[in-house]
């Protein structure tokens, strides 16, 4: 064989080689290096967040719509059913809302946290988010808010929140902003201390003919509901099923509240690895093996 053939020959056997390790052996490094980048590139633009389902149905979903509408629809039955047995000299009809996620929507501060790449409810930027009154009322909220007016039903407004000394000049401003009518201080209620509202509802229910209380959390209604077992709150709610619809009216809220205690042993988990661990566990406590 002449050199040149040898040449091509060795030339031939190298490109083959080389051909080899790039199907073969070399191609999962090169794989494992490309999804590796992937992984990270979406990790840097959040595409990983454990918010954006829950918050993306908040704020496109017409079923979050709808369900508020309902929730308010059978609050709006149940009020004409207490005006429609109210007799003189009867105590004064009266309902007590929770304000969070209950007649303010809150989903603007959800979408800032994600943009930010926070995965966990944050108390620092909810102080700092609260006085920009990005806020819009929940569906259904105001219209029977406004008929509860028209009918002589007295509101009591109650919120847990704690922004400092100007906690309950805020939570004023955002009722006056929403145009929710009696909203003054002697209907307006901001506990900063605790989250227990059963104070405010032993009070209205001495006073007046207490017709419903409206709510996101289950801890609105009853303090029983302040604990940290899932299988324990969720009995507590089985025990109280005929009382739904009825004496209390719940708005649906994917993001927080007590639920989320009850998962981790507190309502505001930090965003540590281990709660992302024990998040998993609470959304595979049901799961298919695949076999």
């Amino acid at each position: 064989m002449s050199d040149d053939k040898r040449r091509l020959e060795a030339d031939r056997s190298r490109r083959q080689f080389l051909a080899y390790l790039v199907a073969g052996g070399a191609a999962v490094p090169l794989a494992a290096c490309t999804e590796a980048s992937e992984l990270s590139g979406a990790a840097d633009e959040g595409l990983h967040n454990p918010l954006l389902w829950a918050v993306a149905w908040q704020q496109t979903a017409a079923e979050f719509g709808a369900l508020c509408h309902q929730a308010y629809n059978v609050a709006r039955t149940r009020l004409d059913v207490a005006i429609g047995n109210r007799r003189s000299g009867d105590q004064r009809l009266a309902v007590i809302t929770d304000m969070d996620n209950t007649i303010i929507e809150a989903t603007n501060y959800w979408g800032h946290l994600i943009n930010e790449g926070h995965e966990f409810f944050d108390d620092a930027i909810w102080d700092e988010w609260i006085p920009k009154n990005l806020i819009q009322a929940v569906p259904g909220s105001r219209d029977f808010l406004m008929y509860c007016d028209e009918n002589d039903v007295e509101i009591f407004y109650v919120s847990n929140r704690d922004q400092g000394d100007r906690t309950y000049e805020y939570a004023l401003a955002q009722l006056e902003l929403m145009d929710f009518p009696q909203v003054d201080e002697a209907h307006v209620t901001v506990i900063r201390e605790t989250s227990n509202k059963m104070a405010i509802k032993e009070r209205v229910s001495a006073s007046h003919d207490l017709v419903l209380m409206l709510g996101d959390n289950l801890n609105d209604y009853k303090r029983d509901y302040y604990v940290t077992d899932v299988d324990e709150r969720y009995a507590l709610m089985e025990r109280d099923r005929d009382e739904y619809g009825r004496d209390f009216i719940l708005l649906p809220n994917p993001t927080d509240g007590h639920w989320v205690r009850a998962i981790f042993g507190d309502s505001e988990p930090a965003p540590t690895d281990e709660n992302r661990r024990v998040l998993k566990e609470a959304a595979t406590r049901s799961a298919w093996d695949g076999t």
